[in-house]
């Protein structure tokens, strides 16, 4: 099914790049940003539309079979669409921003966080009885609810931060997804619309992901490690996102207590390395690598057996 998968997506993305080239849906790119990217102005934004819609489609198709998995692939699925669906706002938001040349351009963190952690919590009062673990001794059900709303909530945002580069978040997900494949439907389903998408975003990018994508595939991962592995394993495999909300935290913070200066060159850190003079190619090359070997960690420890260490 990954394949049926993978060339859905691919199709569904390749088509959305005409129509979005045809009707001028193009990213806008920040001045601030490094000056490297300004050449990326105008690329088609919101490829994670048609590799979301390639993704339900494809679940629906293995449920109608049988195969689609029990209440657990239900909510990730359902997690994907409900933060897919604030992303989508965002998108639209920009979109309409660039072709109109004014109004609201993107939803602020004050109205983005409410609808986060709502979703979030949703998903952790049915996710919680159905974990393979009890976290918060003493607190019982209602701690593994709270965790597991922050959970979520963190790891949409560490997976929209880590966007930004041309393959970047696309082959990080598609590698922090690798210890669930055995268990779940909806990661294996996942992984084949990143990689038909990832066929037009390789570099140099001819659509990016925008928030939708980001948002969906960050819900749909930290859904999967709450109800399939081990929530506390997730910020290892998913190291990269973890770095990359980090350097934004820790870049506002020390911006505002030193009076304006700036700890990395530039946040998220993906970006940092950039105005180091490392090319793209680079920075999201090594990044994979470094989360590969996370995720091999993950691997090991799920599996009980020795690790790389």
């Amino acid at each position: 099914m990954m394949i049926v998968a993978a060339l859905l997506s691919w199709f569904l993305v390749g088509l959305f790049i005409r129509l979005s080239k045809r009707y001028g849906w193009g990213q806008p790119v920040r001045k601030e940003g490094p000056q490297t990217h300004l050449k990326k102005e105008g690329t088609p934004t919101a490829g994670g539309i048609p590799f979301v819609i390639a993704l339900l489609l494809c679940w629906l198709g293995l449920r109608l079979g049988g195969h689609g998995g029990g209440v657990k692939e239900l909510l990730l699925i359902l997690a994907a669409l409900g933060m897919g669906a604030i992303g989508l706002i965002d998108d639209l938001l920009k979109i309409r921003s660039r072709m109109v040349g004014g109004g609201k351009k993107e939803l602020l963190a004050r109205e983005k966080f409410p609808l986060q952690f709502l979703v979030g919590l949703i998903f952790a009062v049915f996710a919680a009885p159905l974990a393979p673990h009890i976290w918060i001794h003493g607190l019982g059900l209602y701690g593994d609810i709270a965790l597991y709303t922050l959970v979520m909530v963190g790891a949409v945002n560490a997976f929209n931060f880590t966007d930004g580069l041309d393959g970047l978040l696309g082959g990080v997900s598609i590698i922090v997804l690798l210890p669930i494949l055995g268990v779940s439907p909806v990661a294996v389903l996942l992984v084949g619309v990143i990689l038909g998408f990832l066929w037009f975003n390789a570099h140099p990018a001819r659509v990016f992901m925008g928030d939708m994508g980001s948002h969906a595939t960050g819900g749909v991962v930290a859904g999967a490690y709450i109800l399939h592995a081990d929530v506390w394993l997730l910020p290892i495999s998913a190291i990269i996102p973890v770095v990359a909300v980090l350097s934004v935290a820790l870049q506002v913070a020390y911006f505002r207590r030193s009076g304006g200066k700036r700890l990395f060159r530039m946040s998220p850190i993906q970006h940092h390395f950039e105005e180091l003079g490392w090319p793209e190619t680079h920075v999201t090359l090594r990044f994979w690598l470094v989360t590969a070997l996370g995720t091999a960690l993950v691997w090991g420890i799920l599996r009980g057996l020795p690790t790389l260490m």
